[in-house]
């Protein structure tokens, strides 16, 4: 779904649940928020091209956290395109590089993942994420920092639902990609699943930091877009916590 120039939303749909990867493109490179699961780069690629991507070039990864949801499909992509950059914050730097466990998948959980996935996927998923033999993150991405990336994308550092989670802000079109910071249930913009968010004090705390920017349009990776009012939801997400 088409959100502004250059930037759109994917549906991507994993069975159980849909995600929503999000894409910023010009006429030569595109860039990639998110991964999806292991297996997900083919649906990907062309989700993107159903979105103008044709002969552009990926160039930037994004991962907004850690979650196997984001970071699955990142072996494909890194396979496919040595040059590849992937950003990702320093507090998920250490589990997206395989060097620590994910935060949320038990090894009894994981084992089942691997166990339903093609031979290659699966193969693909170890070498990066449970045998490494290099890093799988380019650079870092601090709080504040404007990547010259898209027309300027803000990094929102977010914690809460993982120790390095951000949030997006895209200048131009006043897009906010939110991750897993909110989630859009029935048609409202809602604070995170208090199931899968470890630190759910810090996680709302986190998003006081988003009312600084105007935001027109939001896009939660669980829920979709959210266009009204930004800054009325979250100030009753936050209204009732500590100053």
């Amino acid at each position: 779904m088409r959100i502004a120039e250059g930037i759109a939303m994917l549906e991507l749909n994993l069975g159980p649940m849909t995600v929503c990867p999000t894409i910023l493109f010009d006429k030569e490179k595109w860039i990639l928020v998110d991964t999806g699961m292991p297996g997900s780069a083919p649906v990907i690629i062309e989700l993107a091209k159903q979105e103008g991507i044709e002969e552009q070039q990926l160039r930037t990864v994004l991962l907004t956290h850690q979650d196997i949801d984001h970071i699955g499909g990142l072996p494909a992509f890194k396979a496919d395109n040595p040059e590849l950059v992937v950003y990702a914050h320093e507090g998920d730097k250490a589990v997206i590089d395989g060097k620590q466990p994910m935060l949320k998948v038990s090894p009894e959980r994981m084992a089942g993942l691997l166990g339903a996935l093609p031979e290659e996927v699966r193969a693909q998923f170890a070498a990066a994420f449970l045998e490494p033999s290099g890093e799988n993150v380019d650079r870092l991405m601090a709080d504040g920092e404007t990547l010259p990336l898209a027309g300027g994308i803000t990094v929102i550092h977010t914690p809460g639902h993982t120790p390095g989670h951000v949030s997006l802000y895209h200048q131009p079109s006043k897009t906010l990609i939110a991750g897993d910071a909110m989630v859009v249930e029935d048609g409202e913009l809602k604070g995170p699943r208090e199931a899968v968010t470890p630190d759910m004090a810090t996680a709302l705390q986190s998003l006081k930091k988003l009312k600084a920017y105007d935001i027109e349009t939001v896009i939660c990776y669980h829920g979709g877009i959210f266009r009204g009012d930004v800054q009325g939801r979250l100030s009753a997400l936050t209204e009732e916590l500590p100053k």
